[in-house]
């Protein structure tokens, strides 16, 4: 797409229509105990302790968000798509949770200072990290991106990502989304056809945070793993990893 405005309103399009089914998709809200429980160390073991405020940088639906909110944060909860906010704060109604929701792009912040910026699988979607990366260094001190290694990988990923692709189809399972990317769209993202972790930490520490450093979430991964059914348990999930930076 030929301008910036045309692309976000594409994406902003995709997401609203995205947030009636995203939610069914174990990978984007997964509902098994012992993975909320991992989630939630996790969240504890790199987050500031709490009541820290945290901005949730394109929250969808608001996974980050009610896990920090639960923990005890001050979350506020940034997001293009007005639908996938919308699910989010109807999720934390009925915990009985408070989240601040603004809508808007990922490179511009709301106004304030908050402790830490936090983002779950957003990079891949975002016309210029670099530039969002920026604009969050201007809004907190700490970093954390929670991301998962797919796309860029080596053969022995690759090969799994294709057998998960053919059990899915296998089973019947739906898509995780309710439709596809523009191709051309895709193409033209930085991280659209994947997330490897030398290239995400180089772009982190391009945007001129320091301590750049990948946390690899093994126990996330495992737990995710024993979550699904066989014959897809054999084969696992593409490694998940975090990147902190300050």
């Amino acid at each position: 797409m030929d301008h910036p405005d045309d692309a976000l309103a594409e994406i902003r399009r995709f997401w609203d229509e995205d947030a009636a089914t995203y939610d069914n998709a174990p990978g984007h809200r997964p509902r098994d105990p012992a993975v909320q429980r991992v989630w939630a160390g996790t969240l504890a073991r790199l987050l500031p302790p709490p009541p820290a405020s945290v901005l949730d940088c394109g929250a969808g639906t608001g996974f980050l968000s009610l896990a920090a909110a639960r923990a005890g944060h001050r979350v506020t909860a940034l997001d293009l798509a007005p639908a996938m906010l919308q699910r989010l704060t109807e999720s934390a109604a009925a915990e009985g949770l408070h989240v601040t929701t603004v809508v808007g792009p990922a490179d511009q912040p709301p106004p304030g200072r908050f402790d830490v910026v936090v983002e779950r699988h957003l990079l891949w979607t975002l016309p210029d990290p670099g530039a969002a990366l920026g604009a969050w260094r201007g809004a907190a001190d700490r970093l954390v991106l929670f991301e998962t290694v797919w796309g860029r990988t080596g053969p022995l990923e690759t090969a799994r990502a294709r057998l998960r692709r053919r059990l899915r189809q296998w089973r019947g399972t739906p898509s995780d989304h309710h439709g596809e990317y523009d191709e051309a769209l895709r193409r033209s993202l930085p991280f659209g056809t994947g997330t490897p972790p030398a290239e995400v930490t180089a772009t982190v520490a391009a945007a001129g945070w320091k301590a750049t450093t990948v946390v690899w979430l093994k126990e996330v991964t495992r737990a995710e793993r024993r979550a699904l059914p066989l014959p897809e348990r054999l084969v696992g999930v593409p490694p998940r990893f975090a990147v902190t930076a300050g």
